[in-house]
């Protein structure tokens, strides 16, 4: 008995530490996929605030907890077992939906560009694009445009782990994507929360009454914020647009180069490497930022198409199709 024992203990052990390495082992996974995709994390938690500026302070945190919630619900309901189902049974599927979701951020964030370029008419565009409604509905529009370009962002996060994934089991790769997505979601969202409530955290230091210099440099912190986040919150609004665009345009980019049309890729990366080579002490942030121009520049032309035809062809058909529901029901 006591040498069945010892051998079953022995057999427990091996079996714990094999499950060890396989913790391991996806834990690595998922530390080295989200850094490769940490790029479009950025871009993800620069695009959001832009969605809550404008609504009171008490409506910020129920907003972003919603858009998260959404977040989570994209990645792990449809497109962890989309990428995975897609990988495995329609892989020349993953880039025309890539380029689709591409073309929407293209949209969205030329759409912005025109709102600052020309308000009367981006105006009317709006009113052509949206329904009217009280504070509540205004919300939910808002909600509902974040939550659909975060699963654009999140589609692109969650194709970059996919395919940084060495071959192996389905179940650890579905568990390294979970865990990509929830730490990502977590982060992003988080991020977003702190730099929204920043302001407020700014009024409760200032009105701090200690008389003590630690007191006077936390009002002094305090006050600094307050002053300091709505100037912040523009500059995070402009870099979240200038981000939808030049994601958007990137995958259109790469999309094209799958498709066996490489010239505007190779373009955009010759002009990339010549800056580079030219300030070869900051080669590598100047070649990033010529890309992203390069891709900005694609994004924007694409979205400023893509403004009348939705304002003349798919918003009219979208409220026509609208109106037939209740009418089928």
């Amino acid at each position: 008995m006591s040498i069945g024992l010892i051998a079953l203990l022995d057999d427990v052990a091996a079996l714990a530490k094999v499950a060890a390495a396989s913790l391991d082992d996806v834990a690595g996974q998922a530390a080295r996929a989200g850094a490769k995709a940490a790029g479009v994390v950025i871009d993800d938690a620069a695009v959001t605030p832009r969605y809550v500026v404008g609504f009171a302070a008490e409506r910020e945190l129920p907003i972003i907890g919603r858009i998260a919630v959404g977040s989570l619900r994209n990645k792990l309901l449809f497109l962890l077992p989309g990428a995975l189902a897609l990988s495995a049974f329609a892989p020349w599927a993953i880039t025309p939906l890539l380029m689709l979701g591409g073309a929407y951020l293209c949209y969205e964030g030329a759409e912005k560009v025109y709102e600052a370029l020309f308000p009367h008419a981006a105006h009317a565009h709006e009113e052509a694009t949206e329904a009217g409604g009280d504070a509540q509905a205004l919300e939910n529009r808002r909600v509902a445009s974040a939550i659909k370009t975060d699963f654009i962002l999140s589609a692109e996060i969650m194709a970059i782990t996919l395919a940084s994934l060495p071959e192996g089991s389905v179940w650890t790769r579905a568990v390294v994507l979970a865990i990509v997505a929830l730490g990502i979601t977590v982060a992003v969202y988080g991020v977003v929360a702190l730099i929204v409530k920043a302001d407020d955290a700014g009024v409760a230091l200032a009105r701090n009454r200690s008389a003590s210099a630690f007191g006077s440099l936390v009002r002094g912190i305090g006050r600094g914020l307050v002053k300091g986040m709505p100037g912040f919150l523009k500059l995070l609004a402009i870099v979240g647009t200038a981000a939808m665009i030049w994601v958007g345009g990137g995958i259109l980019v790469h999309g094209l180069e799958e498709y066996g049309l490489p010239q505007l890729g190779h373009a955009i990366h010759a002009a990339a490497g010549t800056a580079a080579h030219a300030v070869p002490a900051l080669g590598g942030a100047v070649e990033w930022i010529v890309t992203a121009i390069g891709s900005g520049l694609v994004g924007l032309v694409v979205g400023g198409l893509l403004i009348p035809i939705t304002s003349h062809v798919l918003a009219p058909a979208w409220r026509g199709l609208s109106r037939l529901k209740p009418q089928r029901a």
